[in-house]
Parts: structure tokens; C-alpha cells; sequence
């Protein structure tokens, strides 16, 4: 089978679900963006008519990830994530501002935001990382270069000040999980943002009480774990330093949009004309889809304009509005079955840096579609983060192009690998 016809072994199922996603994207923005008297469907000064040359201009981008060598991926990964650290750095100087954040270089009537093509380099350099034989996530110090590759983005991006793009990096954690990393890791994380929410809620003291009792539970019932009653009581001091360092952070670290988006998710101090407006239209819209819609092109909020930036971070409320609830399910699995495809091919990788970059690849995916649609339903603070392959925009949909491409292309080659 070596040197076996690479075009012949792209996996066609996961090219057809981002075509369809595509498409179903595509006729999304036009709906969102649709004037009163309708144009060309290419008409350039329409949002809509931008987004097919963005989906027209990703097709050589395709043609090039699946001609190029395999190898040129896994060789050239630290260049690549150079580059893109460079990119990012250079924002600082060449970067135009836009609301409030300079995360976008714009070049007369582009525009181009590199961290979302730092998201591929990262992921490439990580697995580049990752697949070193000699690497084992169970040290510290290859535990600390991994966390130093993830990090160095995520610094520069939150410098911006950009914190949903940077929140995406995160989600590389889990691959990490997948190649070794101890658990713990997790489990601190996940505990520290429900003890961050939770002290935000109700008073610390009855955080605390709540961590005792858990604790308490542990001790007494985990058989298999060694049950050391210091590292107990150390965990319960830090997690309870940690409970009443909350409200000074609240009130002292984080900005004042940071904190209505905190307020809008509890539902707290909320005025529905100011930062409350976004999220209550948005549900508005949804809810007013019911189970099957309103039909296509037909959704009053969607026509009324009530949901601002509705082609971008809020696409998924137009879906709601004029595909109702079936809809909405239908995006989900779709979105959903090209996650588990890509795990499912990561998995039968050959090489130890084709599969971390295919979990990379999910990864990614999954937090911007979990964080996209959660912020809708009130389960997530509103953020700035587009749902793959629907909300408007060329830098976006180019970088989830080339992201899951370059996998499909090292899945092809798994054919010419030993």
C-alpha cells in the first residue's frame, strides 16, 4: 500500500459534512444579513456576498493542503508556530483597533486575524511536540513546554485584549489529557471555575462548608486512592484562599464589560436596554422559533434587526428563529457527528503526531461550538467566539478550513506511512 494515491484515501465523509456545514453556514448569513431589497447573491457589498468568496477562496486553499507533502506539516511546525507568534506580536504595532481590541491587521479592504490561524500552528507544534518519543506528559518539565507552547499565544492574545480567542487555547488541555497529562490537571481546572461561580452566588462561607463536606465524602469512601489527611487539608486551604480571593478579583482585576457579562449569565443587576440587551434578544429569537420554525427567511427578529452582530457570534439565534427546534437539533448532530469522525480517525493514525493533531482538531472545533451556543443559553458568559463554519467571516472560515484539511490530508497519507 506505500505510495498509494493520496486522493484515493481522503476520507470523503468528513469532506461532505464541511460542505454541508458550509452551505447550511452560507444560507444562515444570507437570512441574517438580507436587505430589503435583495441583491446578487454576489454582490460584494453584502455580507452574504463576501462569505462566498470566502467559501470560493477556500477551495484552492484545499487543493494546496491535499497536494502538498504530509511531511511538510510535521517538519516545519515550529516554523509555522514562529510565525504566528511573530503574526501576533506584530498587532501591537501594524494592528487596527476595533472595539476596543487590536486583533486584526487590515490591509484596504481586508482584513486578517491571526489568531485563528495560531490556532493550527499551535496545534501543529504541539503535536510536532508531543510525538517526540523521549516526551512523557507524566514529568513536570515536558508538563511545563507544553503548557509554555499553549501559553505563549494565549499571552499575546489576551494582551490584545481578546480573552474568547484565547479561551479557545485552552481547550488543548484535553489533548494533553489524551497523550498522559495526570488528571488532577483537570479536575483543579473544572473545580476552580465552579468555585470562581459559585462564590460569585452565594456567600464563601457556605462554599467553604460545601468543600468540607465534599472533602469529608472522599475521604471516607475513595478506598483506592492513597487517603493522605494533610494533602486533604492542604487542598481545602488553598480551594478556600482561592473561594475568598473571588470577590476581590470580581471587584478589582476584571473590567466592567467582564463583569456584566458575569451579571447577565446570574441574571443579577441586569438592564435588558444595555448589556442585558444582546442575550434577551438572542433568546427571544430562539424561543420564538418553536419546534419547527418560522420558516426560512421568514423570522421577524431576524428580519426586525433586534439581535445585533447576528451573522457573526449570534448566527445560531437566526437557525433557532427560522429552523425552530428540529433545526437547531439537525446543526447540533451535524456539528457533533464531524467531532466524533475526527476522533475516529484520530484514533486509527499511524503516527503518534498525526492523531494529537486530529484530537487538536476536535478539540478546537468543540469549544467553539460548545462556547458559541452555550452563551446563547445562558450556560456561558457572552463571548466573542464564531460557531465553525456558520458565522460570517473570511479569517475564521479559512482557518477552519485549513485546520481540519490539514488532518484529512494526514489521514490520506496514512496509507504511505509505516
Amino acid at each position: 500500500m506505500k505510495n498509494q494515491s493520496v486522493t484515493n484515501s481522503v476520507d470523503w465523509i468528513t469532506i461532505l459534512l464541511y460542505m454541508v456545514l458550509a452551505i447550511m453556514g452560507w444560507m444562515t448569513i444570507y437570512s441574517a444579513s438580507l436587505p430589503r431589497e435583495a441583491t446578487s447573491i454576489f454582490d460584494l457589498n453584502q455580507v452574504y456576498g463576501k462569505q462566498i468568496l470566502f467559501i470560493l477562496g477556500s477551495i484552492p486553499l484545499i487543493i494546496v493542503m491535499l497536494s502538498i507533502d504530509a511531511k511538510i506539516f510535521d517538519k516545519y511546525a515550529f516554523i509555522f508556530y514562529g510565525l504566528s507568534i511573530l503574526l501576533l506580536a506584530g498587532l501591537f504595532i501594524f494592528g487596527t483597533e476595533r472595539k476596543g481590541q487590536t486583533n486584526w491587521y487590515a490591509f484596504g479592504g481586508f482584513s486578517l486575524q491571526p489568531s485563528e490561524f495560531a490556532k493550527i500552528a499551535t496545534s501543529l507544534v504541539l503535536s510536532k511536540y508531543l510525538s517526540d518519543v523521549q516526551v512523557n506528559l507524566q514529568k513536570v518539565n515536558h508538563q511545563l513546554v507544553a503548557f509554555a507552547i499553549i501559553g505563549g499565544p494565549i499571552l499575546l492574545i489576551m494582551m490584545q485584549p481578546d480573552a474568547g480567542s484565547a479561551m479557545i487555547f485552552l481547550s488543548l488541555v484535553f489533548v494533553l489529557y489524551r497523550e498522559g497529562l495526570p488528571a488532577w490537571y483537570l479536575i483543579a481546572g473544572f473545580s476552580a471555575v465552579g468555585l470562581f461561580l459559585l462564590a460569585l452566588v452565594i456567600k464563601p462561607i457556605f462554599v467553604i462548608i460545601l468543600l468540607v463536606v465534599v472533602l469529608g465524602l472522599h475521604y471516607l469512601t475513595a478506598k483506592r486512592v492513597n487517603r493522605n489527611p494533610i494533602a486533604y487539608t492542604l487542598i481545602l486551604v488553598a480551594a478556600s484562599a482561592f473561594v475568598f480571593s473571588v470577590s476581590y478579583v470580581y471587584d478589582n482585576v476584571l473590567e466592567p464589560h467582564q463583569k456584566d457579562r458575569i451579571n447577565v449569565l446570574f441574571g443579577k443587576d441586569v438592564d435588558l436596554k444595555a448589556e442585558g440587551y444582546n442575550l434577551n434578544q438572542a433568546q427571544i429569537a430562539i424561543g420564538s422559533g418553536g419546534w419547527l420554525g418560522k420558516g426560512y427567511l421568514e423570522g421577524t427578529q431576524t428580519k426586525g434587526g433586534f439581535v445585533p452582530e447576528q451573522h457573526t457570534d449570534y448566527i445560531f439565534t437566526t437557525v433557532g428563529e427560522e429552523w425552530g427546534f428540529a433545526g437547531s437539533i439537525i446543526v447540533i448532530i451535524m456539528l457533533i457527528t464531524l467531532l466524533f469522525r475526527i476522533i475516529y480517525l484520530a484514533e486509527r493514525q499511524k503516527t503518534k503526531f498525526s492523531r494529537t493533531y486530529g484530537y487538536c482538531v476536535a478539540a478546537i472545533l468543540f469549544m467553539h461550538f460548545f462556547v458559541n451556543i452555550a452563551m446563547l443559553i445562558r450556560l456561558f458568559p457572552t463571548v466573542g467566539v464564531p460557531l465553525p463554519f456558520f458565522s460570517y467571516g473570511g479569517s475564521s472560515f479559512w482557518a477552519f478550513t485549513i485546520l481540519l484539511f490539514i488532518f484529512i490530508k494526514l489521514d490520506a497519507n496514512r496509507v504511505n506511512e509505516w
